[in-house]
Formats: C-alpha cells, structure tokens, sequence
C-alpha cells in the first residue's frame, strides 16, 4: 500500500517536541487528512548523557528531558490526532516505542528513565486508542516496537540483537501495520507483528 507521506522533524522544519508551543504550531498549520501518521521521536538520554545503570544514577533534569521527549512531546502530537486522522476507510496511528518500555518484559533493570518514559508512552497509546476509537470506528492506533536499527546511535551500545537497516526497519513496521485490525487497536507490537506485554 502506497502512503503520502508529510514529514516534520526538528532538523528541517524547526519541529520541537519539547516545546509545546512548537508542536501546536506546526500541527495547526496542516489542513490534510491522514490514512497513515507515524509518531517516531525518541532519545535514549539527554547529549552528553549515558542511560542509567543504577537508581543511584538519575538525574532529574535528564530524566526530565527524556519524558518531555519520549512521553510528553508524543502525547501533545496525539492531541492533534483525531483532527489529523482520516475518518474514511482504514486509518492508522503508530507510535515508536520500544520493547524495554515493557514491564513485564524487564529482566535485566537499569535504562531507567528510558523504560519508564516508553513505559508512559505506551499508556498514552492505549488511553489514545481508546479516545480516538469514539469519533473513529475504524482507526488503528497500536505503540510499535522496531528492533535493533543499525545506526551510529545504536553502533555505540553492545547489543546481542540481530539489527536491521532502517529501510527494513521501515518496511518491516509498514508490514505490521497493514496487517492490523481495529479490534487490535490499543496494544503494543514488535516488527514481526507479535504482541508485546505491557
């Protein structure tokens, strides 16, 4: 299925989750309806800042920092969403989350204020489908989780996980969410379209 895509990122549209004032600006500006809208902003810490290993390692201005761009910043966009969100036909909302934003998949601790603030997301996402489900019958608003995705970000951190490229990371989200149904709207999927816990 092919999509029209509208992107808005900080680096070329001066697009700031952080700043709510940023995100009702460059959102009221869009006038078009949306079949597909990808919500894909995230940092696992602050610049200059390592995720923690320890609760004795928080920071509150960078766990901060890092709910304002995970958590906050995604729930102000899903604000615009049921304006944004096409009410004919399929109509789709995925949100990046990340499999260490699981709960009940935590076995290892530490990364604490990145698994909490995916953690929060990942409610946001459920409350959202839950809203949205009322004035859109038919939407899909699902928290995905991509995989590993090779990037410098990524090449800094050991990992055990198998990763990706980020045009198969893409493709293989895109897969997902095209295989969904609204009665599936409101969980939290991995790019092989498994389930994840909460």
């Amino acid at each position: 299925m092919g999509w029209d895509v509208t992107t808005l990122s900080r680096r070329d549209d001066g697009f700031d989750v952080e700043d709510p004032s940023s995100v009702e600006s460059s959102l009221a500006a869009l006038d078009t309806r949306f079949s597909l809208i990808l919500i894909a902003v995230g940092i696992l810490a602050p610049e200059g800042a390592q995720p923690e290993k320890s609760l004795s390692a928080i920071d509150a201005a960078s766990m901060a920092q890092v709910f304002a761009v995970n958590t906050i910043g995604p729930a102000l966009i899903l604000g615009h969403v049921p304006r944004l969100l096409s009410r004919e036909g399929r109509a789709i909302v995925g949100v990046l989350s990340a499999r260490v934003g699981s709960i009940g998949d935590n076995r290892l601790g530490g990364w604490h204020s990145y698994r909490a603030s995916k953690a929060a997301l990942n409610q946001i996402v459920h409350g959202a489908a839950i809203e949205l489900r009322r004035s859109h019958k038919s939407a899909i608003c699902v928290a995905l989780h991509p995989g590993t995705v090779a990037t410098p970000f990524t090449a800094r951190y050991s990992t055990r996980h198998k990763t990706v490229t980020p045009t198969e990371a893409a493709q293989n989200l895109i897969s997902v969410l095209n295989g969904l149904t609204p009665e599936q709207s409101g969980r939290f999927f991995d790019w092989t379209g498994g389930e994840v816990p909460w």
